[in-house]
């Protein structure tokens, strides 16, 4: 039997883009992206913050590094560090170069991606078999499911099950382990845009990490919809009063190194038997990106839907700012991949949802905004804004 499908969307973060669309004059990134800044040049704070980590006195954060670390190293030999990873190459480098470089003994903690998709499961397995203890969650199942059928209806997102349990788990991990260290990869609130308070921070407060594991107003979601806060224990960050008094740190890799996804792949290829996908993933140029999940590739288009750029926008402005390509390249490659639709795994992804395909059309249409998309009617979409 067919579900009922509500109409009604909770992304706030919707309501609060700007009307006109405008794209970086640097980079090609959209003003639609949540969070980012323009100044009156029309340059975007991701740019800006690309310039400023040429200044950043890297030595000096170095030192700190060194002085944390030596803070939390255990004297007994016992995990003195936890370390998100899912085997993908930014969380790798991290791992590796914590136990290999700086003598410390990472325990590596991985919430299970929805659908792992081969290369995924490929690139977890090298990884642990690298030499790295590891505790993997995968949650229930049937709940999984559910919580991402109404994350997709009410958010626009299914993949937003996938980040509850990925931002609650590690410091799940820590309150259970006794280990207070924390080491996330990079801060994508600096080095993607966002806010503009925390851009310089080592690490960012509880508070937020709280917010964005129910983003929006999916924890009512859930509720109306009958799951219950026993469900979401798996989901949810420990009090965080819980975590300050256990004295539990979290810090991300990029305040203290120079973050470089490319560089990563090319170290975790070396160091952990990681691979590209065989073939370039749907919706963008590159191969070593987002692999894990067969729901990457929607969370991506849809994101395109909600905000009018898509997997290649991100991939190419991120290449941009670390001077891998030019933006008259990367205008080029938005151009020809963004709007491809991620089909190889498109019905393996309905059916994780338990819906049909005009249910899903149904609810993705409805996240197209007049002011990013022209109907053409016969489920034809055209943008009436493109990168130039």
């Amino acid at each position: 039997m067919t579900r009922h499908i509500s109409n009604v969307t909770r992304d706030k973060q919707v309501s609060e883009l700007p009307e006109e669309v405008l794209f970086c004059k640097k980079c090609i990134i959209s003003n639609q992206r949540p969070r980012i800044v323009f100044d009156e040049n029309g340059v975007c704070s991701a740019c800006h913050y690309a310039e400023e980590k040429k200044h950043i006195n890297w030595d000096a954060r170095k030192d700190q590094f060194l002085r944390l670390l030596d803070e939390h190293r255990s004297k007994t030999g016992d995990f003195d560090v936890i370390v998100p990873s899912s085997g993908g190459k930014d969380s790798a480098v991290v791992a590796h170069r914590l136990k290999h470089e700086f003598g410390m003994r990472p325990l590596t903690v991985t919430w299970s991606p929805c659908l792992y998709t081969d290369i995924g499961r490929v690139n977890f397995d090298n990884f642990i078999a690298s030499g790295f203890d590891n505790v993997l969650c995968t949650p229930n199942g049937e709940l999984h499911r559910e919580l991402a059928r109404l994350s997709f209806i009410h958010l626009g997102d299914p993949f937003h099950v996938f980040v509850m349990g990925q931002v609650a788990f590690p410091f799940r991990m820590a309150v259970q382990t006794g280990i207070r260290l924390v080491f996330f990869g990079e801060n994508g609130n600096a080095e993607y845009a966002g806010l503009a308070s925390i851009k310089d921070k080592p690490g960012m407060p509880f508070e937020r990490y709280a917010d964005m594991a129910l983003k929006g107003d999916s924890g009512q979601v859930f509720k109306d919809n009958g799951i219950t806060d026993r469900d979401m224990d798996l989901y949810r960050l420990p009090p965080i009063d819980t975590l300050q008094s256990m004295g539990v740190v979290h810090r991300w890799w990029s305040y203290f190194h120079q973050w470089n996804p490319q560089e990563n792949y090319y170290y975790a290829t070396e160091n952990t038997g990681f691979k590209a996908n065989p073939e370039r993933s749907q919706g963008t140029f590159s191969k070593y990106a987002s692999l894990d999940d067969k729901l990457d590739g929607l969370h991506h288009y849809l994101g395109l839907i909600k905000f009018g750029f898509g997997r290649a926008s991100q991939d190419t402005a991120q290449e941009i700012r670390s001077g891998h390509l030019t933006r008259e390249e990367g205008v080029a490659l938005v151009r020809r991949y963004d709007q491809e639709f991620p089909s190889k795994y498109f019905q393996d992804s309905l059916d994780y949802m338990g819906i049909s395909e005009g249910e899903f059309w149904d609810v993705a249409n409805r996240y197209r905004r007049d002011n990013i998309w022209k109907d053409l009617g016969n489920n034809e979409w055209e943008l009436r804004n493109n990168v130039s």
